[in-house]
């Protein structure tokens, strides 16, 4: 199972281009804000899985990732 998610991931899931951004957005300030740092950088464009998570409220992992 990937541990991060980009932008791609999310549109690929069915995310529109623009919720998918705002998600990757949203994550990355939850992040940045519980004391990571690295996440204030413009350019990096990965979040962990469970953060996406934590703003969704769904589980990305698919059925045979346990």
């Amino acid at each position: 199972m990937k541990k991060l998610v980009s932008f791609t991931d999310l549109v690929e899931i069915g995310y529109r281009p623009n919720q998918a951004r705002e998600i990757i957005k949203t994550a990355k300030k939850n992040m940045a804000d519980a004391g990571y740092g690295m996440y204030n950088n413009k350019r990096l464009g990965v979040v962990p899985v469970e953060a996406v998570e934590k703003i969704t409220g769904l589980s990305l992992c698919e059925k045979g990732d346990d």
